[in-house]
């Protein structure tokens, strides 16, 4: 059997050309960030997003951004809690670089004006979630995090003129020049005047802060803007994609029942933080036993045994107890997720809430070093579209937002040096093609149904004949069948290093492999794209989880 995706996007020749010093896609923590720490550093930076400027995953981030803020908290202690989360299977220097720099990093975005929560004696005001063993989650809004933070980002954006924002534009591929390094980026821009269709920005830097790939899945918590784009922009260029099998589902989703598609309700970690539990139809608190942390266990722990407790008992989810908290902590604390489930029929205050493990986050993507490089030269990429090494086989709760603003942070710092003159792109030997638009929901229910939260050799090498199938089904060109296009690519991608992965190991759960083996899988798997097929190489690395973090 042999995968083939389309080397490139048919998409026309491009209408029209601009050109900038750096462009940036994406805006959210991520990108926005990028552009203003790039801001006076290099000429004329150019940030697109396909939607609006205050679209994306960030605004819908409900718990809030971990840090070592509070007192007796230690980055050393918050490493640990991240290592022990991502089940071996870190980079140790990135996430050392993590901890040690998020403190300054979200007190430099308080001082930019976001708005954070603050106790009575005006001190900031921190809860915990699932796998930290400190109250460290910084928040805004009780549960409205992350469109504060999109707010302030947007704010600093709109007042600084010498960047310049083109929304509604699809990044379509990378140019590369004769050494293969970036030379622009083809758009799909929509109702912008002269910019309107397909266009060509040639440019020295490219900075990828696309999000990630929920809607590869039937239920996400992700937006309808997460297809995978910048993740499979770069992989059609050649870029090596890492640890793609790691997709954390998170495991208290609002269940909306059997036919409910795309973006779900999310029902924040923060809420078992403040006291909320876990139960079975029964009333049986069943995370008792399963970890020392118990309700507050890290995701993967929790999305696995809310998935057990479901097919041991025929139930299509479990329910969440939080009706102690009361009516004033809920409104209060918890107001946007109180009005999102009463709008669904459900008033958390005084009935359980029905909650199954949903496609949340990905914790592969794009691999980068230190400093957001990737394998290509002048191609950085930060955010959820990057794996930078920070969330191994399952992301830690709140480190997302942290990951974005410290990693663009340093993207800032070396690219203006890293800057070459602009090259002319060179021929483009890749072959163009797009899949039907028409094929995504099948493939969604492939990718759900055998690449989801259970995985097994039967169920993978199943999904991808499937997927061999869609993927043969020509399209015609247009932004439905180039996000289809992209999501198949990367579920193949994505697909093949979870069939190559033969054991369980954080997020990624092999039912014909139930237990971690490091002798065997302690490492990393790279994909890159070989005439249209994804190939998987295996890189050894030590486990982490078991390393002493010095003080």
């Amino acid at each position: 059997m042999r995968i083939g995706v389309p080397e490139r996007l048919a998409a026309g020749t491009p209408g029209w050309t601009r050109e900038a010093d750096v462009v940036v896609v994406g805006t959210g923590i991520a990108g926005l960030t990028a552009a203003l720490r790039l801001r006076g550093q290099v000429g004329k930076i150019l940030v697109v997003t396909k939607d609006v400027l205050s679209a994306g995953s960030t605004q819908w981030a409900q718990g809030g951004i971990a840090a070592a803020l509070g007192p007796g908290d230690t980055p050393t202690e918050h490493e640990i809690d991240t290592l022990v989360a991502g089940a071996g299977a870190c980079d140790l220097a990135a996430v050392h670089v993590l901890v040690n720099e998020g403190p300054e990093a979200v007190r430099e975005l308080i001082a930019l004006g976001a708005n954070f929560d603050h106790s009575a004696d005006g001190e900031l005001s921190l809860t915990r979630e699932g796998g930290h063993h400190r109250d460290r989650i910084a928040h805004a809004g009780g549960d409205a995090t992350g469109a504060e933070i999109q707010r302030a980002l947007v704010a600093a954006i709109e007042a600084a003129p010498e960047i310049e924002v083109i929304q509604h534009a699809l990044a379509v591929d990378l140019q590369l020049d004769a050494a293969g390094a970036v030379a622009g980026i083809t758009l799909h821009v929509i109702g912008e005047g002269q910019r309107d269709g397909v266009g060509a920005v040639r440019c020295r830097a490219v900075v990828l802060a696309s999000g990630g790939l929920g809607q590869v899945f039937s239920q996400t918590t992700n937006p309808a803007v997460s297809t995978g784009d910048g993740m499979a922009l770069a992989l059609r260029a050649g870029a090596v994609l890492r640890d793609l099998e790691f997709v954390q589902f998170h495991p208290t989703v609002m269940y909306l029942g059997p036919e409910s598609r795309g973006q779900q309700p999310l029902i924040s970690e923060a809420v078992r933080g403040e006291g909320a539990f876990l139960v079975d139809f029964a009333g049986n608190r069943f995370m008792q036993g399963q970890h020392e942390l118990a309700d507050l266990a890290p995701r993967d722990v929790v999305a696995k045994a809310i998935t057990r407790r479901m097919l041991a008992e025929g139930k299509p989810h479990m329910w969440l107890d939080a009706r102690h908290l009361g009516r004033e902590f809920w409104e209060k604390r918890f107001p946007t997720i109180l009005a999102t489930a009463r709008s669904h029929g459900v008033d958390p205050v005084t009935e359980l809430i029905p909650v199954a493990p949903a496609c949340h986050y990905a914790s592969g993507g794009v691999a980068t070093d230190l400093w957001g490089r990737s394998t290509i030269q002048g191609l950085y990429a930060t955010g959820e579209v990057a794996c930078s090494g920070v969330h191994g086989a399952n992301r830690l709760a709140s480190n997302s937002l942290l990951e974005g603003l410290v990693f663009s942070r340093r993207i800032a710092q070396v690219l203006p040096g890293e800057l070459r003159p602009q090259t002319d792109p060179a021929p483009d030997p890749r072959v163009p093609g797009v899949i039907d638009a028409g094929v995504r929901t099948a493939m969604q229910a492939t990718m759900t149904d055998r690449v989801g939260v259970l995985r097994s050799a039967e169920g993978l090498g199943s999904a991808l004949a499937s997927l061999d199938d869609l993927a043969g089904t020509p399209g015609v060109e247009g932004v439905p069948a180039w996000e289809t296009t992209n999501l198949v690519s990367i579920s193949t991608a994505l697909a093949t290093a979870a069939l190559l992965r033969e054991e369980t190991r954080g997020s990624h759960w092999r039912e014909d492999f139930g237990v971690r083996d490091d002798a065997g899988f302690s490492g990393h798997f790279d994909v890159v794209l070989s005439h249209g097929a994804p190939v998987a190489t295996f890189r050894a690395a030590p486990a982490t989880d078991g390393v002493t973090v010095p003080e």
